[in-house]
């Protein structure tokens, strides 16, 4: 049944529904704040650790993952205010040292096109160049030989890499590391006194630890490592907060940029600048923030902006509804969290905000994939190699080992038959996470075979 009694009664039902979600959804531990015109209300529960049974409280600092990325680009958008950075400018115009492995690429990817994912060269790049404040210089310095998927602004697709450059064009043009940058331009400014930028500050907190399965329906455990490399800290590897923490930073741009950053500038970062595929993210892309689709039950809409972050185990989502004067925050560590941010999101947002529940489109085991002959093959990244077959039967299945990075942190391999959603799109039978993620066939590769499987990022067909 919906809540009631505004923002005081969203308050409630999350104290009192969020211990038995959690349960329900496998998930260790959570913390969920919402802001309305700048008054907040906030829950948690569960554990940090199953290790340690620490509890988890409205003051832990869980990891927001690529929800960094939107602070990323605010710091950009600071420089572009002050007349430091034009968007539509090479990135070689900051970082002449850039390269790709495509040198016409490198010469000509723009600021934009790194902002909203359309650079096109390859983004899980997870290069653990040290600690030192000179780890993003050597980073870039690392990147000559990534391979360019496709033209830049040809199309979408998630790019980690391209957000560790915008950090080191911050560094350049600030003279100062990016943590230092985003500290004292962002996170001190907005009195967000528990926010660590890295190991060694989240050590002083109430902090909570990632929680992951070795193998599917296996049971959850502590992860071993806490951080992904410093090097991709812009990207997401490195930052955690407090839910309120998180809020001060969207109250900031609900409230034209506070004095921090141009409401010209707030409102670009909103506007559309590239369409998806019809995969399982948002609508389209801003700079920055992910626009997402918000209904009401009129039928008409309401703008509806954030993004989601995952890390090593831990997963987060922030919403924001500049009409309603909103925003949302749910962190977590581990579980099937799907199930915690739908519920949550649904209900905050169509109590406070009129919007109508997000429905997550549902397998039918019968949909059998047309042509799907043009999707078998094998599609790599650096992060995974995903091979797609056809059984005797006529039926598609997907099979995902990890590689790299995620081989390292005991990613589980992912089995699952495909079934037909709409156009070139499928959804998995098994779910990964508790969701079945949709993903699109994309493209041909000259021989009548798609060319990629998006997944939010473009993966290309393998040399065959």
């Amino acid at each position: 049944m919906p809540v009631s009694g505004g923002l005081n009664g969203v308050g409630a039902w999350l104290r009192e529904r969020l211990p038995g979600l959690l349960a329900e959804s496998g998930v260790p531990g959570a913390a969920v704040a919402v802001d309305v015109g700048g008054e907040v209300v906030e829950a948690a529960a569960g554990v940090l650790s199953t290790a340690t049974g620490v509890e988890a409280t409205t003051d832990s600092l869980f990891q927001i993952g690529s929800i960094t990325k939107t602070v990323t680009a605010t710091l950009v958008m600071q420089l572009v205010d002050e007349g430091l950075l034009d968007l539509d400018a090479p990135a070689r115009s900051v970082l002449p040292e850039f390269r790709l492995a495509d040198e016409r690429a490198a010469q000509t990817v723009t600021v934009r096109q790194l902002l909203c994912h359309t650079s096109g060269f390859e983004g899980d790049v997870f290069t653990d160049t040290g600690k030192g404040d000179d780890c993003l210089e050597r980073y870039v310095d690392a990147l000559g030989g990534e391979a360019q998927l496709f033209p830049p602004g040809a199309m979408f697709s998630y790019n980690n890499a391209g957000f560790s450059v915008l950090g080191r064009i911050v560094e350049v043009l600030r003279g100062e590391p990016f943590d230092v940058c985003a500290r004292t331009r962002l996170f001190a400014p907005l009195g967000m006194d528990h926010t660590a930028c890295d190991p060694y500050e989240a050590v002083l907190h109430r902090t909570a630890v990632g929680h992951v399965g070795h193998k599917p329906g296996g049971p959850l455990e502590p992860t071993g490592i806490w951080a992904l490399p410093r090097s991709t800290a812009p990207a997401g590897s490195m930052l955690a907060m407090r839910p309120r923490d998180l809020l001060a930073f969207a109250r900031m741009h609900l409230d034209d940029g506070a004095g921090l950053l141009s409401p010209e500038s707030v409102r670009a970062m909103r506007q559309h600048q590239v369409a998806q595929p019809d995969v399982d993210l948002g609508t389209g892309w801003g700079l920055g923030w992910e626009l997402y689709a918000g209904p009401t039950a009129s039928g008409g809409s309401t703008e509806l902006i954030g993004h989601d972050g995952g890390t090593i185990g831990q997963a987060a989502r922030l919403r924001m509804v500049p009409a309603h004067d909103l925003a949302l925050v749910v962190l977590t560590n581990g579980g099937s969290t799907q199930q915690v941010f739908a519920e949550i999101v649904n209900r905050v947002l169509g109590e406070l905000a009129q919007i109508e529940p997000h429905s997550a489109p549902v397998p039918r085991p019968e949909a059998l994939v047309p042509h799907a002959s043009r999707y078998v093959g094998t599609y790599r990244t650096p992060t995974g190699e995903t091979t797609v077959g056809l059984d005797d039967a006529g039926r598609l299945w997907l099979e995902r080992t990890p590689l790299g990075v995620a081989a390292d942190l005991d990613e589980p391999a992912y089995r699952t038959e495909l079934v037909h959603w709409r156009g070139d799109s499928v959804l998995p039978l098994e779910p990964e996470r508790g969701a079945h993620a949709r993903m699109a066939f994309i493209g041909d590769d000259g021989r009548g075979h798609a060319l990629f499987l998006h997944t939010g990022r473009a993966e290309p067909r393998a040399a065959q």
